[in-house]
């Protein structure tokens, strides 16, 4: 009997030690769980990855976002500020004021030696009498008809339409009555 004892007691001391064993073992937290996280390869493409990118591109729209309101706002204030300069109230002699005022042609009658000087972009076509470029340098003016240039004290062939690039460029009267058609801001002297 006593040898009987002897191997329950050696079962029940494994058993217990078996037992012992599996709740530390639960209690250490079984490997990939959140008290004892697993790293894997899996893990990183299905999970982590994807995360990690829609991230990313919140970010990046968000900045795009930013960036956008910004150039909108620059390219308003510029805008805005170009329209100040080249437009209504530029000095314009003749010729309606407000927007669209460039959109058509204007006649604009010049007496015998009274000059027209154009703003940039400023297109004049001769129709009645004769005129010549006034320029300070070259190039004067610019024939869109035949795309040319027209020097200083060169006269102006009628119905061509000719364009200012340039500051300080116009078109003097040489005949007693000139008539010209004129799209843009100018100034009469």
């Amino acid at each position: 009997m006593k040898r009987y004892n002897w191997i329950v007691r050696l079962v029940a001391l494994m058993l217990a030690s078996y037992l012992l064993l599996a709740v530390s073992v639960l209690a250490a937290g079984t490997p990939g769980s959140e008290s004892d996280p697993l790293v894997t390869l899996s893990y990183l493409n299905d999970t982590f990855l994807p995360q990690l990118l829609t991230k990313v591109d919140e970010k990046l729209a968000e900045r795009d976002r930013a960036l956008s309101d910004k150039l909108d706002a620059k390219v308003s204030a510029d805008a805005q500020r170009l329209s100040e300069q080249y437009g209504a109230g530029t000095g314009q002699s003749g010729g309606s004021s407000g927007s669209g005022q460039y959109d058509t042609f204007t006649v604009v009658t010049l007496s015998q030696n009274q000059t027209l000087y154009g703003e940039i972009g400023c297109e004049v076509m001769l129709r009645v009498g004769s005129a010549v470029c006034v320029t300070p340098s070259t190039p004067g003016l610019i024939d869109e008809t035949d795309g040319s240039t027209l020097g200083g004290g060169k006269e102006l062939a009628q119905n061509h339409l000719y364009m200012m690039t340039i500051d300080d460029r116009g078109v003097k009267a040489t005949a007693a009555t000139v008539k010209l058609l004129v799209r843009g801001g100018y100034t009469i002297k």
